[in-house]
């Protein structure tokens, strides 16, 4: 399927130092920000249940969700004008404004501030999603997939390390007059702070703003090939839609417009669908058949499994993304969370095989995200790229705090085998959008 509409007609070897350093940089951050990420989630359920009480903690959890998802919006706004560093530094220091707002709400007891604050951390789980199309910007066509996993990849060093740290870190703040569980989010704020400031210094040039100036410069090019003379109109085009397209609903008429796109929406959010509905209900599944004294070493046990599946083999599912085609990936990560949900949901209270299910579910996931991610990147011109992908992260991100959120309930009317069945038959309509015919359309000017 040949989805390759922005990439130039060329290889610039110029462009080979600046995304080596560009996935350098991002890589480090990546393991800053996953640190920062993971070590307030780690404790936000136990932080907000204290404050909040148990009967909100769950939708504390869910604020910093939500709050990844439409912090999207404005971040992918900045990028748009002024390229991926502000972008990702903002995001990054929103992260760190809503953990200094959690530690406070900690201090004073405030449940509004807890809930303000949560929002805002969401910032740094919208930086990591973003940090991984900032990856492709420059990349060349044939290594898109595994540039872009290996970025994912980084997410998995910060977020096994990240919980080791929680307890050093409610120690080191237990002197500073913090309350307990306040700690892990006031170094939270110092990793988002790291890595903005990392960001902002050693970002340069910018990959996006990089990239539209390398297209616009073969515009002429290409149109010399072809024995055209291009407007001066159409040279300007990609900054000024630029301007224009920082908006999600232009960014909608992009992708109505082109299906290799649409592909790539769905296969992000509707694999981060059956991921999210599954997993967060199978904690309470293995409370059916453990004791207190043993549920959460066994939930730690199945759910290390599970972020494995998701993160530790993504460069081997980028490898086969570049290797084998975008939609063959998609497809495979599919069949995958098919088998997750058949596997999960006929294992009753047997719990190896219910880890075997979470891993492959873990598997499917990264095939959807990784393979969606890379078609949706490059099926777009980059003057509206940032737009298209905060809004497929915010699409995403809100089918996700959606799914969550329901599959409490089903849970409690149907039982665990039904929610698998049902996230099983959410993945139709992937299948069908990914089996359709995609058709080879020529690159429009602003490409």
């Amino acid at each position: 399927m040949a989805t390759d509409l922005t990439a130039p007609a060329r290889t610039r070897p110029d462009v080979a130092p600046i995304q080596r350093r560009t996935l350098r940089l991002l890589f480090s951050t990546q393991i800053i920000g996953g640190i920062g990420v993971t070590i307030g989630i780690s404790v936000g359920a136990l932080l907000a249940a204290r404050v909040a009480g148990t009967a909100v903690a769950g939708l504390a959890q869910s604020a910093a969700v939500v709050g990844g998802a439409l912090l999207a919006v404005p971040v992918t706004r900045i990028m748009n004008g002024h390229g991926r560093r502000p972008g990702l530094a903002v995001a990054y220091l929103s992260g760190a404004v809503g953990a200094v707002l959690v530690v406070l709400a900690t201090v004073t007891r405030s449940v509004p501030l807890l809930f303000l604050g949560m929002l805002l951390f969401g910032g740094g789980t919208a930086a990591s999603l973003q940090a991984r199309y900032a990856a492709v910007d420059l990349a060349e066509p044939a290594r898109r997939g595994r540039q872009l996993s290996l970025i994912v990849w980084a997410t998995t060093i910060g977020a096994v390390a990240a919980p080791n740290f929680a307890a050093l870190a409610d120690r080191t703040t237990s002197g500073w007059g913090l309350p307990p569980l306040a700690g892990p989010f006031a170094f939270s704020a110092a990793a988002f702070v790291l890595a903005a400031g990392v960001l902002l210094v050693l970002l340069r040039p910018d990959p996006l703003l990089t990239a539209r100036r390398l297209a616009a410069a073969d515009a002429p090019v290409a149109a010399a090939v072809a024995d055209v003379t291009p407007p001066a109109e159409a040279v300007a085009a990609p900054a000024r839609t630029a301007r224009r397209g920082a908006g999600m609903r232009a960014a909608w008429q992009v992708v109505r417009g082109r299906p290799a796109a649409r592909l790539g929406i769905a296969a992000v959010a509707v694999g981060h669908v059956v991921m999210v509905a599954v997993m967060s209900m199978t904690p309470v599944r293995l409370g059916e058949s453990h004791g207190d004294a043993d549920v959460l070493r066994v939930v730690g046990i199945v759910l290390s499994l599970h972020i494995a599946g998701m993160y530790a083999l993504s460069p081997l599912v980028g490898w086969l993304t570049d290797r084998v085609g975008r939609r063959a990936v998609v497809l495979g990560g599919v069949g995958l969370l098919l088998a997750a949900c058949a596997v999960a949901g006929t294992a009753g209270h047997h719990t190896p095989r219910l880890s075997v299910g979470l891993a492959l579910l873990g598997l499917g996931w990264s095939g959807t995200m990784v393979a969606g991610s890379t078609l949706l990147s490059e099926s777009v011109p980059a003057a509206v790229r940032p737009s298209v992908q905060g809004l497929s992260d915010l699409t995403m991100g809100l089918a996700g705090a959606g799914a969550a959120a329901l599959s409490g309930f089903v849970m409690r009317a149907a039982g665990y085998p039904v929610l698998t069945l049902l996230a099983a038959i959410a993945v139709v309509p992937l299948v069908a959008l990914a089996l359709r015919p995609v058709p080879v359309a020529a690159p429009d000017e602003e490409d």
